[in-house]
């Protein structure tokens, strides 16, 4: 075995390990903490892929935006948790058929993928793929992408909007 190897089965145990951990977590923000877990071991998938521009944009966008957007939604929203409102999601029997569920996935995979002929190796991609995506950015598809920033933008001032009319709502009563 490679260090790549070793490499991509940790980085693979690690989003694995936190999409399962979020699934089993009961607290919202304990939940948010395991997906990042999830986001960042697939960044380092595509490190191992030699997708330095995806890695970067994955750990940018979904670790950081998205995780600070589900975060404010988390306290933005009111929660009345009383311990009688409480759900479980199962005891000793349920995370052990979930931990059996998983590693017999993960032994499927391992033994469906192994005998696999992937071809060339990667040795083909781009030394600098991050500066090609950039020029192909920057240059073909100028207006899309400003498009897109705009598009985001009034998503944006949508979203304070609401937020403070939801604010003025719960303030009169």
């Amino acid at each position: 075995m490679s260090g790549t190897d070793i490499a991509f089965f940790l980085l693979a145990l690690a989003a694995i390990a936190g999409g399962v951990t979020m699934l089993q977590l009961t607290n919202v923000v304990h939940m948010v903490i395991a997906l990042v877990m999830t986001f960042v071991g697939i960044a380092g998938l595509y490190v191992l892929l030699s997708a330095e521009f995806v890695a970067v944009v994955q750990v940018l966008i979904y670790s950081g935006a998205i995780t600070i957007i589900m975060l404010f939604a988390i306290m933005l929203t009111r929660h009345h948790t009383d311990e009688r409102e409480r759900q479980t999601t199962g005891g000793v029997w349920h995370r052990a058929v979930a931990a059996i569920s998983v590693i017999a996935f993960g032994l499927a995979v391992y033994f469906g993928i192994r005998q696999l002929d992937f071809g060339a190796d990667g040795s083909a991609l781009s030394g600098d793929n991050a500066k090609a995506i950039g020029k192909s950015l920057y240059s073909y598809y100028t207006i899309p992408f400003e498009i897109v920033s705009v598009i985001l933008l009034v998503a944006l001032v949508g979203a304070i909007v609401l937020a403070k009319k939801d604010g003025k709502e719960a303030g009169d009563e």
